[in-house]
């Protein structure tokens, strides 16, 4: 197989989708890697790594795309990639589809077989392709937040950790999984004072066992944050349903209670947002006001600190695209199940239910589309 990486394009995103050792381990098994120029760079990734790991250099993205019967990607195809995607070609990358309907009409009228980082699903309902990077970005979450609470940033002007004999930030977290968890980790380390929200009690018991009782958990309800929201000087969205659109679970008028010069940090934004004041921001650009209220919707914040993302991202990547070249898709996903579950569109339709109803397409099963190629 031809294996494609080209350099990402989305406004300051300076992770690659292959690392080296990626690139040794598809080499190694016969296949041929098409790595961009510079792709590597943002990442601390010279050029010679790859040529040293066995890869072929290639000046334009067109001539990745127009050879590559594989494109391993970090972030979801950008309107100006789209002319380049091939007919029939597999992509391998976030897609976060729920959120870009237009990406999606490009994929199935492209017939492409487009695997999703962020479905593969294990049968507990894990998800390891998104848990480094909601690893990174949860982390990230109260570093940006302390930073936009500054003044001269367009906060209120607040130390979130406060010193003594001052109040200390209050810290609001909605959704307990894994970007919530780093998140409040941080936000702790911050000094901050801390709440997390969640529907899972199993999951509050859990956080409230980790955090030794220092960080105050609660069951997410709508009154549970309306009492909570107006109150938080950083609001932290962190809730996610596979595949699907995040749910708004923090009003306009919600909003508008907030102190102004108080921070939204919204991680689910890729998905939508759960709040229904965001919209998708860049690097370039992260920031906007709404009400008085600060906010910071970059839909790709771990693309900030890209050496660290994107190691951690192909550690984990590699091992299914290794797979997919090694069997082909179709063999590799009739032996995994949670590869199977990544595949977002195939052949022209779209095969993952929960992306399927968030975009008002019908779901037809994967297994059914290879069946009538037969």
């Amino acid at each position: 197989m031809i294996v494609g990486v080209p350099r990402e394009v989305k406004s300051q995103e300076y992770r690659v989708g292959m690392i080296p050792a990626g690139v040794r381990a598809m080499v190694a098994r016969g296949h041929s890697v098409l790595v961009q120029r510079s792709a590597g760079e943002g990442s601390g990734i010279p050029d010679e790594r790859y040529t040293d790991a066995g890869a072929t250099l290639v000046d334009d993205a067109a001539s990745v795309w127009g050879q590559a019967d594989m494109i391993v990607k970090v972030k979801e195809p950008i309107p100006k990639e789209y002319d380049l995607i091939r007919e029939g070609q597999i992509i391998y990358t976030y897609f976060h589809l729920a959120a870009v309907p237009e990406l999606a009409r490009v994929l199935l009228a492209k017939r492409v077989a487009a695997v999703a980082y962020e479905t593969i699903e294990l049968a507990d309902g894990s998800l390891p392709l998104l848990k480094p990077m909601s690893e990174v970005a949860g982390k990230m979450a109260p570093q940006v937040g302390a930073r936009c609470l500054e003044k001269e940033a367009g906060g209120k002007g607040l130390l979130l950790g406060g010193v003594p004999g001052v109040k200390r930030g209050q810290v609001v977290i909605i959704g307990g999984g894994v970007v919530g968890i780093n998140a409040a980790k941080v936000a702790l380390g911050l000094g901050a004072s801390v709440t997390i929200l969640d529907t899972n009690v199993n999951r509050l018991t859990y956080l409230d066992d980790v955090f030794l009782g220092r960080v105050q958990t609660l069951y997410s309800d709508t009154d549970t944050i309306a009492s909570l929201v107006p109150h938080a000087d950083l609001l932290v969205g962190a809730v996610l349903v596979t595949g699907a659109r995040a749910p708004t679970l923090v009003t306009k008028e919600l909003v508008s209670k907030m102190e102004p010069g108080s921070v939204i940090v919204d991680v689910a934004v890729d998905q939508g947002g759960c709040i229904e004041t965001v919209h998708p921001t860049t690097h370039d650009d992260p920031t906007f006001v709404v009400d008085g209220v600060l906010h910071y919707c970059v839909a790709n914040m771990p693309g900030a600190v890209a050496h660290t993302s994107t190691f951690a991202l192909n550690n984990v990547t590699m091992p299914y695209g290794v797979r997919i070249a090694e069997q082909g898709l179709r063999a590799a996903c009739e032996a995994d199940p949670a590869l199977a579950r990544g595949l977002n569109t195939l052949g022209g339709v779209c095969t993952h239910r929960a992306v399927a109803e968030s975009l008002g397409l019908e779901h037809v099963p994967a297994g059914r589309v290879w069946s009538a190629s037969k």
